[in-house]
């Protein structure tokens, strides 16, 4: 049987760390940003580390 194929759509989403941990982008970051305000924006600046249940579904997406 051949081999499972990565979910190309996950796989540029989500990025795993040398200590195994899944990183994303938070959401909501990308437009209509002046109905939301500058304090909306600097707490969704960077990446956090991915809910449990959002990793069980990512592995078993292949990732």
């Amino acid at each position: 049987m051949p081999k499972m194929k990565t979910h190309s759509g996950a796989k540029k989403r989500v990025k795993v760390t040398g200590s195994g941990k899944y990183i994303r982008r938070q959401s909501g970051a990308g437009h209509y940003k002046l109905a939301k305000g500058k304090t909306t924006f600097r707490r969704r600046k960077g990446d956090v580390e991915m809910a449990p249940s959002d990793v069980k579904i990512m592995k078993k997406m292949g990732i």
